[in-house]
């Protein structure tokens, strides 16, 4: 089911109580068409925590599925193998060994993507670097948001994107295989540009794509998933610290606002206080494994971050 960015304006505007209606009415769609043959991608994250919450109150069977990746949090990982009913997956390689095949992804997948296929020889990457679709037309990359990083394809690092899909969307699709289960994550639509055109084309549940997938959650937004823990009391992992409001009367969290991978440096440039200046703080010893052990700094040197 198609949607244009108008119908996202609007249901990302509903109240709480609505999105909650519409995404487990998404939810069970799913789990009928499917017959219950499916499973929550739980990372331990605070969307996909939501997720399961309200997954579960629709279909108490349900299982969750965790990848463990040895790059979150150890709270994270703690809290997401504290629930029941969750099955741990393991990637068939470890971070350090995709960092010497694939290298770090920075500054973005996007970029990341388009660095690695250039140095790889291919005709339409360097244009995207450019912001020109393949027959030298404008795209809808912007030129300012991709050229600026072209200099990264004479740097003495390995970039790509490979590494989500090596450590987690393998173990991911292996298991999707073998167990014969549709899986629904809790992804955002306004997280990235890639997830919004996702949801434009195909709505929260594609069941025609060629792999089939359930993103209930896709109209919330950041202000949804904070109120729905803070108000259903609902317990989430601790890295995040507490959840308050500052004084616009927004929700935010006093620890972590994100976590995926500990060691992403995706958006470093962006912060201003990054996350690896966090980490010096509140996780030391992954702090000197990150940045010397694994090399991280010298990364960040060369691309003027500061950690």
């Amino acid at each position: 089911m198609k949607h244009t960015a108008e119908d996202l304006k609007i249901m990302q505007g509903w109240p709480l109580a609505r999105k909650i209606q519409v995404t487990q009415t998404r939810i069970m769609e799913w789990y009928i068409r499917h017959g219950g043959a499916v499973a929550v991608s739980f990372s331990g994250g605070k969307d996909s925590t939501v997720l399961l919450d309200l997954a579960r109150r629709c279909h108490p069977d349900i299982e969750a599925v965790f990848v463990d990746t040895g790059l979150e949090f150890p709270e994270i990982r703690t809290f997401a193998l504290s629930k029941e009913n969750v099955t741990r997956l393991t990637p068939d390689m470890n971070f350090r060994e995709v960092l010497d095949v694939y290298g770090w992804c920075y500054p973005s997948k996007e970029v990341a993507t388009a660095i690695y296929y250039t140095r790889q020889g291919s005709e339409w990457a360097p244009l995207r670097l450019q912001g020109l679709n393949r027959d030298g037309t404008p795209s809808r990359y912007r030129r300012t948001h991709y050229s600026q990083w072209a200099y990264l394809l004479d740097s003495p690092f390995k970039i790509s994107a490979k590494c989500c899909g090596v450590m987690k969307e393998r173990p991911l699709a292996r298991y999707q295989r073998t167990s014969g289960k549709f899986p629904i994550i809790g992804t955002l639509a306004d997280e990235s540009q890639r997830r919004k055109q996702a949801w434009l084309q195909t709505g929260c549940n594609a069941f025609d794509a060629k792999q089939p997938l359930s993103k209930p959650l896709s109209f919330w937004t950041e202000q949804d998933i904070l109120r729905y823990l803070r108000d259903f009391n609902i317990p989430y992992a601790s890295v995040y610290g507490e959840i308050v409001e500052d004084e616009k009367g927004r929700l935010k969290t006093t620890g972590e606002s994100r976590t995926g991978c500990v060691f992403c440096p995706i958006g470093a440039h962006r912060d201003k206080v990054n996350r690896f200046q966090r980490l010096k703080t509140t996780h030391p010893a992954l702090y000197d494994y990150c940045i010397k052990t694994l090399g991280l700094g010298e990364l960040l040197d060369y691309v003027g971050v500061k950690y």
